[in-house]
Parts: structure tokens; C-alpha cells; sequence
């Protein structure tokens, strides 16, 4: 029997090479993973640790508090609310040993925030699954949701404290204010202008914490705390704003109106104490307009259309858009010529009804039925074309337009606000006397309400322009001013001696003139109506600015205020769509201000006695003698079709000297 070994077969050739071509293999792969260990640990060795440490490292933002924004006496326009903003880290929320588990993790996520954050969850999907260290997933979370986040127990997620403007107010000062953008950064109005010095500058909370969230024993932590932003402090007075706000509501209403706007300044410091216009909107939610049927319009619209709706919806007209003055410009005119001497308050002219100018007749709007003889005061009264047709050629052409730019119509005023219009004036070089004497009536030159005010204001301020301005200072966190923005002089327009006189003609205009529906008992209040035709396609339509400008009280103003009212249905006369308006708001600012009124006799007879004596208005244009009319506490009713011109009361009644109660009607004839 042979032995064991015997039996033992020697490997065959064939096992042998396996063997050997196995071995080679092992040692292949040995030498090959060795050289995959030291191209990891040796020459990419920063990348893998910069890839551990971003997956180990939460950098959570931490917003600045925007700074608020205050009215003059300390009252809270703007604020910012505490909120909540959900931050996902999409690497740490599907780390998972197997892709069935991290499709689950995932799913489970997806679930969970579309249903407490009310969102699709194809949304929420594509966002915490992108190819980023940190996503925003949510802001403007609410407490409760944010706890129910937090109970769901989602790895990979981080909620931060945040904040988002609030306006207390609502749609109060909206196209003063502005709104922010969902970043918490300034969109238009005030909150763009003075945007970096409210946003303040951001923190950071960055900590090396495991796959669940918890912070490393040995990682770094680091928090970086937020610099809140500066408030700002305005020089707009919430209680004047409210009270312009509410009466040019009732304009619009009354007159219905495409829009109504109104600035309010102070002639001493040119600051802005109110500015407001019609329709407005919610700076808390400003890409839906208020009114229900817009905001259905809007949503019908293409995207570049609706950008273009909301760009109008948040524009300040006051400040950005032009008009034609129409008369309220025939203040300039005059105060230019009484400045230069080339005419006096004593002065007499005589109306034609028509001028003739290098061939060219211009007409006065009462050319059926003349003027005659007038005063200057009762040719700003009357607002007689020819008058300053005579004045503006008697200063001439270059010397007008250097007062034009003395009172700035030539350049913009410098308000600290956003997106300010230029004045359209044509060029010297081309102005022929047509031009200047259409110029000097408020036709044929565009401004903006705020250079207008600006200019005007000159007038009760001594002759001393100012600077408009919106904001008086910024202050810190503690109520600390950081920065004061004192009264600006921009330059002596006009002399003392010249300002005085055009006060009482602006006075004299309400006392006596068409202005009279903004006369207050008690107060001397001055201005001056403007009727001006819409410029369309090189002529113009039958669309009005109707507008009135003035100040109070004449013996020393301490408000200026412009009322337009853009393209009013029915009568259109300044005297009759805008200066109630401005009576509204001055019999409120004026009591509001504390300046007690000052009776004349005659006034205090007039207040113990009901009954008043109808004046004479025959021959006079509609506007005059609608203004006369509610000077004395009258209304009147239009008899006759009007031509869409002030046209001329051609009868009464009742008559001139007749005795009835205030409020009674007068019934005016048209021609």
C-alpha cells in the first residue's frame, strides 16, 4: 500500500499560473490602493479636508435689525419684526450608509416641510436637494411652524432668528416711505435713499457639529454678532400727513380724478412735513394694489408688464414726474418783474382780451368779455394772460431766464429722495417772444411739484430759497444722532422788499380773488388757482392739471402747500377741484400748529351774523366767481353748458347786494 505523500498530487502547471496570476493581482491592487491612500492623505489631502469641514461646519447668517424709520416727533413708520428663517444643509440631511436610506431621509424631509410650511413639494424638493452647503429653504417663519420643524426631528437643518419690515401704519406715507425687497433691502422712497445706513451689516453663527446638529467636543465655534442698521428720523409730521392724506381721499372722490397729490413744506427750513398721493399702496405688501379689480388686472398681465405697473404704482410723482403749472407759474413771473422794477404794485394795465406778440395773438381766457382796467394785484387775481405776456417782455429773455435759475427751475432740487425729475424748459438759445410770453403764464415748460413748491416757498421765506429736504437725522440703536441734517440756503432769490409784496398779492388772491375757497376765517392764507391743459401729441387735450399753491399765514408763513389734481371729471377750475382741498388741510394744520387765528371786524360780524350779501360775479370768468362765492361761505349751481373754458357769468341770482344765509346757492349763467 503506497503511503499518504505518495498519493499527493504536485500542483499542476495550470494551478500554478492561477496562483501566480493571482498573487500578481493582490499585489496590483495593494500597489494601487497604496498609491490611491497617498494621493488622498499626501497630495489631495486639502480638498478631502475641506469637504470634511464644510460638511462639519454650519455657518448660519444672522440678519441686522433694520434701522426704523421715525416721523419727526418720534413715531414708528417703519420696523422691524422678529421672524424666522429655515436654513437646510442638503450634504448633512441625506448623509445616509445605503441610497435606500437616503431617498428615505429625504422623502421624509420633503413631506415634512411642504406640510408645515404650506409649500409644494416639488418645490421644497428641488430645493434642499441642490448641489450646495447651505440653502434657504424658508423665511418669515412663524414661531409656531418653527417649533414644528424643530419636533420633526430633521437632521441637516438650522433655524435662524430674522426680521422683516413691518409698517405699522400700513399704506400711511407709502410713496414717502417705500418698501424693502424680500432680502430686507430698499426698494424705493426713503427705504432705497437711506438704504445702507438702515440695513446695517450682517452676523454669522459658525459652529463644527456632528450629522444631528450638535455642536463637536473639540470644533470651533465662532459668533460673529450683527450690526443693526441706523434709523432714520423724518421731518414728515405723522399728524400732517394724516390730515393731507384724508382730504386729498375726499378730492379724488369728489372730483373723480385719475389721481391727487399734495406736498406740505415748511418756507423756513424746507423741510417736507407731508407728501402724498393718490391711489396709494401697502409698503407691507407692495406688489398688490388695493383696489381689487388692479390687482386682478395686475395678475392678467405678462411679467415685463406687470415690473412696469409696479414701477408706476411705487413712483412718487411729486418728486419724479413734470406738468405744466398753468397760472400757480405766473407767481415767478411777477415776483421777477417786481424784482427787476420793471413794474410796481401801483401800476395799472389795461385788457384787450387778446395781446398781440411778433405777429402772434395770444388770447386771455376772458377775451369775449375783457378785463379793462386792473391793478397788478387783481391781474394775478385775475389771472390775465396779458399782463405777464407785458411783464416777461418788459425783463426780457436772458434776464427772465436767470431768474428762472435763481429759483431753480433750471436744475433739480437735490431732494434726498430717489429718482428726482428734471424741469423740461427750453433752450435759450430758442426762445423767441412767443416762447417767453407762453412761458410766462406756466404753458409751455414743465416742472415738478417739488421745484415748484421750492421756488414758490422763496416767496414766504424772505426771499431765501431752500433746500427740500425729508430727513433730519440719523440716530443709533440708544437714540444716539449720529448724523444731524441742518436747513439748507440755496441763494437769496428775490429782496425782502419784493417777497413782501408778492405775500399780500397772494393774499389778496384769496381775500379777493378766485382762491377764495381756500379762505379760513381768522387766518391769512395766500395762494394762487392753476388751470393747465394736458401737453398730448404737440398740442394738448382736454385733460386739466388743476392745481392750487399757497402758504399760511401771510404775515409769516410757516407752511407752503401744492395741491394738483390730475385730470378731474366735470368742472376743472383749480378754485373749484383743488382749493377746498387745501382749506381742508390747513383748517386742520393750522390749529394742529397751534396758530391761534386773528379776526378781523369784519369777520367777527360775519360770524355773528348768519346772512351774508351776495357779491357781484357778472363778467366775471367761472373760477373768480366760484372763488368769490365760497370766500363769503356760498356755494353756487352752473346753469347753461360750459365750453370747457373758464367760461363768463353772463347772470345771477341772486343779484348783487341780495341778503341770504351762508351756504345758500347762487345760481351762475354761463355764456
Amino acid at each position: 500500500m503506497k503511503s499518504s505523500k505518495s498519493r499527493m498530487r504536485a500542483p499542476s502547471n495550470l494551478t500554478k499560473k492561477r496562483l501566480v496570476l493571482f498573487f500578481v493581482l493582490v499585489c496590483i491592487a495593494c500597489v494601487g490602493l497604496s498609491f490611491r491612500v497617498g494621493w488622498i492623505q499626501i497630495i489631495d489631502s486639502e480638498r478631502y479636508e475641506e469637504a470634511a469641514v464644510a460638511q462639519q461646519t454650519r455657518d448660519t447668517p444672522i440678519a441686522a435689525a433694520r434701522g426704523v424709520i421715525y416721523d419727526r416727533n418720534g413715531k414708528e413708520l417703519a420696523v422691524s419684526a422678529t421672524t424666522n428663517t429655515v436654513w437646510v444643509f442638503p450634504a448633512n440631511l441625506a448623509s445616509a450608509k445605503t441610497q435606500e436610506e437616503k431617498e428615505k431621509k429625504i422623502d421624509h424631509a420633503v413631506e415634512a416641510f411642504s406640510e408645515i410650511l404650506e409649500m409644494e413639494e416639488d418645490e421644497v424638493r428641488g430645493i434642499i436637494t441642490q448641489k450646495k452647503s447651505i440653502v434657504k429653504l424658508a423665511k418669515y417663519v412663524s414661531k409656531e411652524q418653527a417649533d414644528a420643524i424643530r419636533e420633526a426631528k430633521i437632521s441637516g437643518v438650522s433655524i435662524a432668528e430674522d426680521v422683516k419690515r413691518y409698517y405699522p401704519l400700513g399704506a400711511f406715507a407709502s410713496h414717502v416711505l417705500g418698501s424693502t425687497t424680500d432680502d430686507n433691502q430698499g426698494l424705493s422712497g426713503i427705504e432705497l435713499k437711506y438704504n445702507k445706513y438702515l440695513s446695517g451689516v450682517s452676523g454669522r453663527w459658525i459652529k463644527n457639529a456632528d450629522i444631528a446638529g450638535s455642536s463637536l467636543t473639540y470644533g470651533v465655534e465662532k459668533y460673529y454678532p450683527a450690526e443693526d442698521g441706523l434709523s432714520v428720523v423724518l421731518t414728515i409730521d405723522e399728524v400732517i400727513q394724516h390730515y393731507v392724506e384724508k382730504a386729498i381721499a375726499t378730492v379724488q372722490q369728489n372730483t373723480q380724478a385719475k389721481r391727487v397729490m399734495c406736498v406740505m413744506t415748511d418756507p423756513e427750513t424746507g423741510e417736507v412735513l407731508a407728501m402724498a398721493k393718490t391711489p396709494e399702496y401697502d409698503s407691507n405688501n407692495p406688489r398688490v394694489p388695493l383696489d381689487e379689480e388692479e390687482a386682478k388686472k395686475l395678475e392678467s398681465l405678462p411679467a415685463e408688464e406687470q415690473v412696469a405697473y409696479w414701477n408706476e404704482m411705487w413712483r412718487n410723482p411729486l418728486v419724479s414726474d413734470t406738468y405744466e403749472p398753468g397760472s400757480t407759474f405766473k407767481l415767478l413771473t411777477t415776483s421777477i418783474a417786481l424784482e427787476e422794477g420793471v413794474t410796481r404794485t401801483s401800476e395799472t394795465f389795461t385788457c384787450t382780451g387778446s395781446y398781440n406778440v411778433a405777429g402772434t395773438i395770444l388770447k386771455c381766457w376772458r377775451s369775449q368779455n375783457p378785463h379793462g382796467t386792473e391793478t397788478l394785484a387783481q391781474a394775478v387775481q385775475n389771472s390775465c394772460n396779458p399782463v405777464f405776456i407785458q411783464l416777461a417782455a418788459r425783463v426780457g429773455k436772458e434776464t427772465y431766464y436767470d431768474y428762472l435759475e435763481r429759483f431753480g427751475i433750471t436744475e433739480k432740487t437735490g431732494i434726498d429722495f430717489p429718482g428726482e425729475g428734471g424741469n423740461i424748459l427750453q433752450a435759450e438759445a430758442n426762445v423767441g417772444p412767443v416762447e417767453l410770453a407762453t412761458i410766462s403764464y406756466g404753458q409751455g415748460i414743465a416742472v415738478t411739484p417739488i421745484s415748484l413748491i421750492t421756488a414758490v416757498s422763496a416767496i414766504g421765506n424772505e426771499g431765501k430759497m431752500m433746500q427740500p429736504h425729508l430727513v433730519k437725522a440719523l440716530v443709533d440703536s440708544d437714540g444716539n444722532e449720529v448724523e444731524t441734517f441742518e436747513p439748507t440756503v440755496v441763494r437769496q432769490v428775490i429782496s425782502k422788499q419784493t417777497a413782501s409784496e408778492m405775500c399780500l398779492i397772494m393774499e389778496s388772491v384769496v381775500s379777493e380773488g378766485g382762491g377764495g375757497n381756500a379762505k379760513i376765517p381768522g387766518y391769512r392764507i395766500g395762494g394762487k388757482t392753476g388751470t393747465a391743459n394736458k401737453a398730448e401729441n404737440g398740442g394738448y387735450s382736454s385733460d386739466t392739471y388743476s392745481s392750487f399753491i399757497g402758504m399760511a399765514p401771510m404775515d409769516d408763513p410757516k407752511v407752503a402747500i401744492l395741491l394738483i389734481v390730475d385730470s378731474p371729471v366735470g368742472v376743472k377750475y383749480g378754485s373749484v377741484t383743488a382749493a377746498p382741498g387745501v382749506k381742508a388741510i390747513l383748517q386742520d394744520v393750522l390749529r394742529y400748529l397751534d396758530i391761534q387765528p386773528q379776526y378781523t371786524e369784519e369777520e367777527k360780524a360775519e360770524l355773528q351774523n348768519k346772512m351774508v350779501a351776495v357779491p357781484d360775479v357778472v363778467n366775471e370768468g367761472c373760477s373768480v366767481a366760484v372763488g368769490k362765492l365760497a370766500g363769503l361761505g356760498l356755494t353756487y349751481t352752473i346753469s347753461g353748458e360750459s365750453s370747457g373754458e373758464d367760461d363768463v357769468v353772463v347772470d345771477q341770482y341772486p343779484k348783487q347786494g341780495e341778503k341770504v344765509e351762508k351756504g345758500s346757492a347762487v345760481y351762475l349763467y354761463l355764456k
